[in-house]
């Protein structure tokens, strides 16, 4: 028998927690652009995506769960190259039908 998560004594479904956190800001993010806050759940959005690059540099594979995608240096410098990318048009579009 493996050493899986009944023997570690941790539950399953904390592997799952990085791709929570990561998701509970998305959702965040959504809600902001719902309200008409586009500029602001868009930058939530982008934070999202730079808390994923983070936790993709602190948790080995295993912790990581779903935000582990590819190996760890593709996965940190894409989600951070798109969040900063998200970010930064985010914050330099001016005007528009969404403007606020």
């Amino acid at each position: 028998m493996t050493g899986g998560p009944q023997r570690t004594g941790k539950h399953p479904a904390l592997v799952h927690l990085p791709f929570g956190l990561v998701m509970a800001v998305v959702v965040l993010g959504l809600v902001r652009i719902a309200q008409y806050y586009w500029r602001e759940g868009t930058v939530w959005i982008g934070l999202a995506l730079l808390l994923a690059a983070g936790l993709r540099v602190l948790l080995r594979d295993e912790q990581a769960g779903l935000i582990a995608i590819r190996g760890r240096a593709v996965d940190v410098l894409s989600y951070g190259f798109f969040g900063v990318m998200v970010i930064a048009i985010a914050m330099t579009i001016e005007g528009g039908p969404l403007s606020r």
